[in-house]
């Protein structure tokens, strides 16, 4: 993918952040992209939910099975603003996540693998 389209979707996801540090939630935000359009956006959701799995990841692969209408996300890219932590990098695992960028770097982490939490 050409780093200016990832550039695009890493400011939507820096804005989902600001998003939530705006709604006094934790600062992170995440999309999620297939096929180099964005599909869904999400902030981190964990203070105003009090639902400790509320992170933005998990928020966005949520919403992204929604919008899909499957929770087989093959071919899709996670971008969030920070690398996942283990829950999120394996739900993103389960889900079929293609590939993982996270922070401002654009750091590729490649294909989600199922972790120890």
């Amino acid at each position: 993918m050409e780093t200016s389209a990832a550039e695009k979707f890493m400011a939507r996801a820096r804005a989902m952040r600001d998003a939530a540090v705006a709604s006094g939630d934790q600062p992170y935000g995440a999309v999620v992209v297939r096929g180099g359009e964005l599909i869904v956006s999400a902030p981190s959701q964990v203070v105003v939910t009090t639902d400790p799995t509320a992170h933005a990841e998990m928020a966005a692969l949520r919403a992204a099975a929604l919008a899909l209408g499957r929770a087989d996300l093959d071919g899709c890219t996670l971008y969030s603003t920070s690398r996942p932590c283990p829950m999120c990098e394996t739900a993103a695992a389960w889900a079929g996540i293609e590939r993982m960028i996270h922070g401002d770097a654009l750091h590729d982490a490649g294909r989600p693998r199922v972790r120890r939490c």
